[in-house]
């Protein structure tokens, strides 16, 4: 066997710049299918990962939007005081609490940056609530308290000096549209960049600075009995529905649970994967046919060869494991170079996209298991592209293979 080796490669090694072009081929192949897998299972965990917040004992009821922008700022009828007192009569409704989501201008060390602002609720009930329900912690400094007026809570992406060009610190001050305010926290990293990139404020602060009068971007609903949580915002919507006089299909508003939204999640989920397998496919197809179209020209170019070796004793089996043994050989360089270079391409793609959003919410996992299964898949991919001419190689008559 060590002898078989020691040939193929020889073989392999004398074909020059054919054996690069049919190892491209490979490489390129398991390249996509690591870099395409990987990126995949890294944007279902950054994608998940923002649905994490989500309980399963509460819904939100939001605006339907009608343009860009934050929550409520573009939609045609907005959520008021009456719709908070209207979802709070349903039955099953254990608490209700409005949030304000807007953008607002900020400033700090001369410079001016456009930032998501979010309410905090007046009540400390309402508070903790928040706070436990969004597994929020503080990395420096404390959560703020209901007596923290003109206080703000900073996400943990303004930890980085690079966004206003200075350290923020607790106690730091800054001008939230033209109103000064102090820094009292900073959360520690959570898996939702919602939260990472915004600033949170105390209801009525926001409403001050931002002139808002009965309006609320979404209401944060907690049932009291989780296993009720679809007939509850069933009741919710058929009795908004009746409030605002608008027939079915035509609502002005959005109730949300997270089964729904996890749903439509992993439906976008599983049509990404279906587009990656289809790539990866295409790709792997293309090597397959560079190793057959190489072995089945090594074959007609040793022809020869293959006479001469018979013709001194080498039986039908030797010569077809001498051409299986070149056919893996292809499938394992390729595999291994081909996942090196995947795997190169899923950290710098994974590292730009983070780099573009300012979080580090895409990462990847490094599965041993999946490398060695993908070059095992491709040594064995070669194998199955070489058999053929490597069965057509063996079964040569050595006078006629002689002869040509």
């Amino acid at each position: 066997m060590r002898d078989y080796i020691f040939l193929a490669l020889r073989n392999i090694s004398q074909r020059g710049i054919r054996t690069w072009l049919t190892l491209l081929g490979i490489i390129i192949g398991i390249a996509a299918v690591v870099a395409l897998i990987t990126l995949g299972q890294g944007l279902e965990t950054a994608i998940t990962g923002q649905f994490s917040v989500l309980s399963t004992d509460r819904l939100v009821v939001t605006n339907v939007e009608t343009g860009f922008g934050p929550p409520g700022s573009t939609s045609i009828k907005k959520l008021n005081e009456h719709d908070l007192k209207l979802i709070q009569s349903v039955r099953g409704v254990d608490r209700v609490i409005s949030r304000l989501i807007r953008v607002a201008r900020v400033e700090y060390n001369e410079m001016t940056r456009f930032e998501y602002i979010g309410s905090l609720p007046e009540s400390q009930d309402d508070l903790d609530y928040l706070y436990d329900s969004f597994s929020m912690e503080a990395s420096f400094g404390r959560l703020p308290e209901t007596s923290d007026h003109g206080r703000v809570l900073f996400g943990s992406d303004f930890s980085d000096k690079d966004r206003f060009g200075k350290d923020i610190r607790i106690g730091s001050s800054l001008i939230i549209q033209g109103q000064e305010f102090e820094v009292v926290g900073i959360l520690k990293k959570m898996s939702s960049f919602q939260f990472n990139g915004a600033i949170f404020m105390f209801e009525k602060d926001m409403e001050d600075i931002l002139d808002i009068k009965d309006e609320m971007d979404l209401i944060v609903v907690q049932v009291q009995d989780e296993k009720r949580i679809e007939q509850v915002a069933e009741d919710i919507t058929r009795k908004m529905r009746r409030d605002r006089n608008i027939d079915e299909g035509e609502e002005d508003f959005s109730v949300e649970t997270p089964i729904k939204a996890l749903d439509a999640v992993q439906t976008i989920l599983n049509i990404i994967n279906i587009v990656v397998a289809g790539i990866a496919a295409i790709s792997l197809l293309i090597g397959t046919v560079g190793v057959a179209n190489t072995m089945f020209t090594s074959v007609v170019e040793r022809t020869k060869q293959i006479g001469i070796m018979k013709s001194v004793g080498a039986k039908n089996q030797a010569i077809l494991i001498i051409f299986i043994i070149e056919a893996a050989l292809l499938g394992l360089i390729g595999g291994i170079l081909g996942s090196a270079l995947g795997l190169a391409f899923a950290f710098l793609a994974s590292g730009a996209a983070n780099q573009f959003l300012g979080s580090e919410i895409f990462t990847l996992d490094l599965s041993l298991l999946f490398l060695g299964s993908t070059v095992l898949f491709s040594t064995i991919l070669g194998i199955t592209a070489g058999a053929i001419p490597a069965w057509q190689a063996s079964r040569l008559h050595p006078v006629e293979a002689l002869r040509k």
